[in-house]
């Protein structure tokens, strides 16, 4: 027969073995809810656009640059050029070359290529609205479907309302980026003649611009006559 210590000894260790199999138990229960948060998690990030990451950093970036302006007009500085001054040569040059590969500067080199882009830039903004008929006009239309010298388009076909509105949405882009690029600097008769062409009036501009006040007191003085 077995002692009462041999009996005790037996029972410690069910006990153990108990406790030990609540421990993985409980492990086992944690695994598994670790294990569906990760899959809930990365089934949302599959779900996430392709450029989530570098949505992200933008959005953090302007977070950022709003903080900084904000500390700059609290201690009365100014935003923008104290946001300059954390900008790294690199950056900078990184930022004009990606400025420059999106929109590179041809030149002008003569009036037939720059009509040759005006003309692509137009046909990218256009878009068909009826691809269906578009092939049917093509199909019945032939070779007259691209016009040309000898070819007579008039009554060929009916003009959607559609297209049409189009047409004049168009025209009238086009009238106001014209009007924007071209617009000419209304002359103030009242103001004091202090220059003796355009290119000196631009000239004195500039420097009022830059120094006029600073030199505010000193001009005062001359004109009335009391600068020492």
């Amino acid at each position: 027969m077995e002692s009462g210590d041999q009996k005790m000894s037996i029972r410690q260790k069910h006990l153990a073995l108990q406790a030990r199999l609540a421990q993985l138990r409980t492990a086992r229960h944690e695994a598994r809810k670790d294990n569906h948060k990760e899959v809930v998690a990365e089934g949302a990030r599959d779900n996430l656009p392709k450029n989530h990451e570098a949505l992200q950093r933008r959005a953090d970036w302007i977070l950022k640059d709003e903080e900084q302006k904000r500390e700059a007009a609290e201690r009365g500085e100014d935003p923008r050029r104290a946001a300059l001054l954390n900008v790294t040569a690199t950056d900078a040059e990184r930022a004009l070359r990606s400025k420059a590969s999106k929109n590179p500067d041809e030149g002008f080199s003569t009036y037939e290529q720059a009509t040759i882009r005006q003309h692509k830039r137009l046909v990218k903004n256009m878009k068909v609205m009826d691809k269906d008929e578009y092939e049917r006009c093509k199909q019945k239309y032939g070779a007259a479907f691209y016009g040309g010298a000898d070819v007579i388009l008039h009554g060929m076909h009916q003009d959607k309302k559609e297209a049409v509105d189009n047409m004049v949405q168009d025209l009238e882009q086009q009238i106001s980026r014209r009007q924007k690029y071209s617009r000419r600097r209304t002359h103030n008769d009242d103001a004091d003649i202090d220059y003796i062409n355009e290119r000196n009036a631009k000239f004195n501009k500039k420097l009022e611009r830059f120094y006029g006040e600073h030199t505010a007191e000193i001009k005062q003085n001359l004109e009335r006559g009391t600068a020492i």
